[in-house]
């Protein structure tokens, strides 16, 4: 019997659920799957047959009274407030459905206490990998209990300080990235946007996670290097004083991020892992600007980055013209073929088939 595979899906951002999609797409046919997710949406128009198990959104649930909130989050957790019946809903929910499919392995993207609950009902998990500061006993304790890690990044990028033996049962998939597009030529990705194809280009991605790059540092930027033009894709955040020019613009959402990335000389973006992976596809110099995450998640990615020579790390946006230089000609020196080795255009068959091959083996 082909025993089945769970996932469970942190609806923050796009990534989480991309990620899911491109891994499951590659699973065998007779694989049964499914996801529990408080984000359901997220998989509208997924094209292969899953069953979708809807959760409860405890993000903001408030805890009923006073003295409940008073009590103190024990060291080995996280993020557990007493007394919400939207985390009850969530759990029982969890464990029912790892009980009634009888699912062979849970694969948890992201959360600790999720992983140790499903140990606790005897049920083998795999934790999606992530960078940061999680050497507390919370993390250390929820990847002592899965069966595997997955790692949807090259091991190149991984840290110094990930313990040894944690590193033995991590699956390192490189460069795992979702987005499909072609990738033209930076000539004829520019044609198909109707840019100049001399002036210097620079692109500025945002992701879905966060509140949006902030957009005052950028009009100093274009201030600062005023003969490249400036391109703002995604959300910005606005402090209410800033002062356009005619060599930034604001594009919002856009389709094909693709083609602005090749068209560009330079990209500066955060350190989600596949807007990372988006840019080493792509290979072009990159300036990483890690947004604020729990557990330094974006911060110690960056200095990854950094230390292959695959981005020029800015740990906080520049607020004057000549530091905005400097940081433009250091990334002008970048060479992209270092980022480009980190993306693997097999990533995610090869996270599938990791996947399938170790469910398999435990029940064989």
């Amino acid at each position: 019997m082909t025993k089945p595979i769970a996932f469970f899906v942190h609806h923050q951002g796009r990534g989480h659920a991309n990620r899911t999609m491109a891994m499951v797409e590659a699973f065998s046919a007779t694989r049964p799957v499914s996801v529990m997710t408080a984000g359901p949406l997220l998989f509208d128009g997924f094209s292969r047959d899953i069953e979708l198990i809807p959760l409860p959104n405890m993000i903001g649930a408030g805890v009923p009274t006073a003295r409940l909130y008073e009590e103190p989050t024990p060291s080995t957790l996280h993020c557990v407030p007493l007394g919400l019946a939207e985390m009850r809903r969530t759990m029982r929910t969890i464990v029912d459905h790892l009980d009634d499919r009888d699912v062979g392995l849970f694969v948890v993207d992201v959360s600790s206490e999720i992983a140790l609950l499903s140990r606790i009902a005897s049920v083998p998990a795999v934790q999606i990998r992530m960078h940061g500061d999680r050497s507390d006993i919370g993390h250390l304790g929820s990847y002592e209990s899965s069966v595997g890690m997955l790692a949807p990044f090259d091991e190149r990028l991984e840290q110094d300080d990930y313990p040894s033996n944690l590193r033995a049962k991590t699956f390192y998939s490189g460069g795992l990235c979702t987005t499909r597009d072609p990738v033209r030529e930076r000539e004829a990705a520019r044609r198909t946007l109707g840019l100049d194809p001399e002036r210097a280009l620079v692109v500025v991605l945002t992701g879905g996670g966060g509140a949006g790059t902030p957009y005052a540092p950028l009009t100093v930027a274009a201030r600062a290097v005023p003969d490249a033009e400036w391109l703002v894709l995604g959300p910005t955040l606005k402090e209410g004083h800033e002062t356009n020019f005619s060599n930034l613009r604001e594009l919002g959402w856009v389709e094909n991020v693709t083609d602005y990335l090749a068209a560009a000389d330079i990209v500066i973006a955060s350190a989600g892992d596949n807007t990372v992976t988006e840019i080493a596809r792509v290979g072009r110099p990159f300036v990483v600007m890690p947004e604020w995450r729990y557990f330094g998640e974006q911060t110690r990615k960056a200095e990854a980055l950094a230390r292959l020579g695959a981005a020029v790390h800015a740990p906080r946006w520049p607020g004057d013209i000549p530091a905005w230089q400097a940081l433009m000609a250091e990334a002008r020196e970048l060479d992209p073929a270092a980022i480009a080795k980190l993306y693997d255009p097999k990533a995610a068959s090869k996270a599938a088939h990791w996947l399938e091959h170790l469910t398999d083996t435990l029940w064989t």
